[in-house]
C-alpha cells in the first residue's frame, strides 16, 4: 500500500506541505488533493509543496500536482514546488510540465518568490 505522509508548516503567509513517501493512484493522491483544497478553502493562497521526501510519483500523482496547481490558480493563489528529486524532476521534464510549475531547490529562494 502506497503511503504518503503530509506535514503542514507555516513560513510567514506561505504554507509549506512537506511530503514524504509515494504519490500514486489511490489514497496518497486523495490525501494530497484534500490537503491542498482544505488550504484553499481556508483562504491560504500561497502553497509550497516540498517534494524532497517523495520517493515515487506515478501518472496519477503528476495529474494531482496539475489539478492542485489549477485549483490554487483558480482561487487566486499560487502553488510552487520545492526540492524535486531527480526522478520527479525527470518526469516533469519528459512531460514538459516543468515549464508549468515554479520549482526551487532552495527553500529561502522559494519563499522569497511569493513576495
Amino acid at each position: 500500500m502506497a503511503e504518503l505522509d503530509l506535514k503542514e508548516r507555516q513560513a510567514g503567509d506561505v504554507t509549506i506541505l512537506d511530503l514524504s513517501g509515494e504519490v500514486r493512484i489511490g489514497d496518497s493522491s486523495v490525501a494530497l488533493r484534500e490537503s491542498v483544497r482544505n488550504l484553499a478553502d481556508q483562504g491560504k493562497k500561497k502553497v509550497l509543496l516540498n517534494l524532497a521526501g517523495v520517493k515515487y510519483i506515478d501518472s496519477s500523482g503528476i495529474g494531482e500536482l496539475i489539478a492542485n496547481y489549477a485549483t490554487m490558480k483558480r482561487q487566486g493563489g499560487q502553488l510552487k514546488l520545492l526540492s524535486l528529486t531527480d526522478r520527479v524532476q525527470n518526469l516533469l521534464v519528459i512531460t514538459k510540465l516543468l515549464t508549468v510549475f515554479d520549482a526551487y531547490d532552495n527553500e529561502a529562494e522559494a519563499l522569497k518568490s511569493f513576495e
